[in-house]
């Protein structure tokens, strides 16, 4: 099909940019339904809580760019990976007139990086002693304000922060440097609250969270009580004592449930469930639309062979782009609102579909990956259990050249 045959007809031409293109939607009133939705969950208690959106991961995949906007607003803090990320909230705030949110930047990060940090007012996580070497440059920097500082601490995951045998001996730089460090938190991360219904280790984790509280309080003498803050969007839902001054919701805040033990859990802790709306839906036109023989082949490996005459959609869209090639074979689009079978490997480039039952002729489709078409929808979930993977790692290796169109 030529070029002009590329852009003519179905769903949506305008997102792409180029003529073949595969495009994500990012629902505008789905997310700020899900922020609502938290929002009440964490005013349901006798003290109001801090809501975070967690935006690592260039928004679980959604694009920062697209959801930062959309959250601002309706939310107390923002959390992110990288330094530089966390940036772009400052400058979101100042190019709109913003009142400046609560950022926290929870990766590693650099000496040189936490004087820029420590000025534009944005949080840092200290969770080895390390942060001791940066003592002399922040100090060198003659800062306004002290570095605003969250001590992490590991109260079982074994990955970063100071374990209970190190408080308070690793941590007693931070109370020699006052003028550096100006301590306005604790964190910790669960290990296993979403792959079981039963949560004693998480409570376990509990109980050594406050005990570390306890011993940094005394040795710190913070200005303010710490701001604790241990749950992300599992805890939040199944584990209200977990919930504290500040959550961090971060695959929920996009509609996806973190697992079915959560989502069991939540039903029997909260009595009703909160109605988490996906945000995300993925989108492509066909570059072909073909008959083929019966007996003909498709693609690399000649590992599907058409039992009957079939007409193929050639979807320019492909594992470059983020679609797993695991899925092979298994997978499903829609098409017209009919799910239409991925037929032989996904290849880097390229997907083709059935869409004998689903088109009358050989114009050009519009193909739904991920999202919904009338009554039917293709979940994250089910794309990602086609793939043996999750869609945690569906939605994030969704590649950031795709385009990323804000949709109500």
């Amino acid at each position: 099909m030529g070029l002009g045959g590329g852009l003519g007809g179905g769903l949506g031409a305008g997102p792409g940019d180029a003529a073949y293109s595969s495009w994500l939607e990012v629902s505008a009133s789905h997310l700020k339904h899900n922020v609502a939705a938290f929002r009440a969950l964490e005013s349901s208690g006798p003290t109001p809580r801090a809501l975070g959106a967690v935006l690592k991961g260039n928004a679980y995949g959604h694009g920062l760019a697209q959801v930062l906007p959309l959250v601002h607003a309706g939310v107390d803090v923002l959390y992110f990976i990288a330094p530089q990320d966390s940036l772009t909230v400052r400058a979101h705030e100042s190019a709109h007139g913003l009142s400046a949110r609560q950022v926290v930047v929870l990766g590693a990060v650099a000496p040189e990086e936490a004087v820029v940090l420590a000025r534009e007012g944005i949080d840092v996580v200290v969770a080895d002693r390390s942060w001791a070497d940066a003592v002399p440059s922040l100090r060198a920097a003659k800062l306004v304000r002290p570095l605003r500082v969250h001590v992490h601490i590991d109260t079982g995951l074994g990955r970063e922060g100071f374990t209970l045998d190190q408080l308070p001996r690793e941590t007693q730089f931070l109370a020699d440097a006052p003028d550096v460090f100006e301590p306005v938190g604790v964190l910790s991360h669960f290990a296993n609250t979403e792959d079981v219904t039963e949560q004693g280790y998480a409570l376990a984790q509990l109980d050594a969270f406050e005990t570390a509280l306890g011993h940094l309080t005394a040795q710190l003498k913070p200005a303010k009580p710490l701001q604790r803050h241990i749950a992300a969007s599992a805890a939040a839902l199944v584990l209200p004592r977990a919930r504290y001054e500040a959550a961090r919701v971060g695959i929920s805040l996009y509609g996806l449930w973190p697992s079915p033990e959560t989502r069991l859990s939540a039903r029997l802790v909260l009595g009703e469930l909160p109605l988490l709306k996906p945000v995300l839906s993925w989108r492509c036109k066909s570059q072909v639309v073909k008959w083929l023989p019966a007996g003909a082949y498709v693609g690399y490996g000649c590992t599907y062979r058409c039992p009957e005459p079939t007409r193929l959609a050639v979807l320019p869209v492909g594992y470059y782009d983020g679609y797993p090639r695991l899925a092979s074979g298994k997978a499903h689009v829609l098409v017209n609102g009919r799910r239409c079978a991925v037929l032989g490997r996904v290849m880097m480039n390229h997907l083709m579909v059935d869409v004998t039952r689903a088109t009358s002729d050989e114009r050009p489709v519009t193909a739904t990956l991920l999202g919904r078409d009338g009554e039917e929808s293709v979940s994250a979930e089910s794309l990602a259990g086609w793939a043996q993977t999750i869609h945690y790692e569906l939605v994030t290796r969704l590649g950031a050249h795709l385009r990323r169109v804000v949709v109500e």
